[in-house]
């Protein structure tokens, strides 16, 4: 059990550390959100508190004993694997468009190729495919993947009022020829 958590960690790591150089070198922001800020900085204050509370540990520790399994395992990390570097690859697509969700940036493009011709938010998408998987390597990884659903289904509302605003025609016919997280499911 020890070395497929390793290698998630390791996974979720390179993840960060790619996430942060990548951020270098993006447009200027016309307009932040203060409220997405504070909401992701409460979702991973929350999640840590609850991970770092005995009852929870012990909790999540038990149903990681009585479920775990290699097989189990390597699919949650296969899956976790699959989600990230789907994230990634629409991080890439965006290029110097990226930015922090639900914010402005000057000069946007409505990016609707790679994994955008898919799905409208294949980075969050990507990022609960991984949770998902994370939770079968690691049962405490549910708390994050229902904490972030949640963020990230208000976020993509959200980012969607504010394309819509910005490409009316172009966001409208977007919408109804992609998924919002899932290619062809949802």
């Amino acid at each position: 059990m020890h070395v497929f958590a390793s290698l998630l960690a390791a996974l979720w790591l390179s993840f960060a550390a790619i996430w942060i150089v990548s951020a270098i070198n993006t447009k200027r922001y016309a307009r932040k959100n203060a409220r997405a800020s504070i909401a992701r900085v409460s979702a991973l204050l929350i999640i840590f508190a609850l991970l770092h509370m005995g009852p929870v540990r012990y909790f999540f520790g038990d149903i990681e004993r009585a479920i775990w399994n290699p097989a189990l395992a390597s699919i949650g990390l296969a899956l976790a694997t699959l989600g990230i570097a789907f994230a990634i690859w629409a991080r890439v697509r965006l290029g110097r468009n990226w930015g922090l969700p639900m914010s402005l940036k000057e000069d946007p493009e409505l990016i609707t190729h790679g994994p955008y011709a898919y799905v409208r938010h294949p980075i969050y998408g990507g990022l609960l495919v991984a949770m998902l998987g994370s939770t079968l390597v690691s049962a405490w990884w549910i708390v994050a993947f229902v904490l972030f659903s949640a963020y990230f289904v208000w976020s993509a509302k959200t980012e969607e009022k504010i394309m819509s605003a910005q490409f009316p025609q172009a966001y409208a016919d977007y919408m109804k020829r992609s998924k919002m997280f899932v290619p062809f499911v949802f």
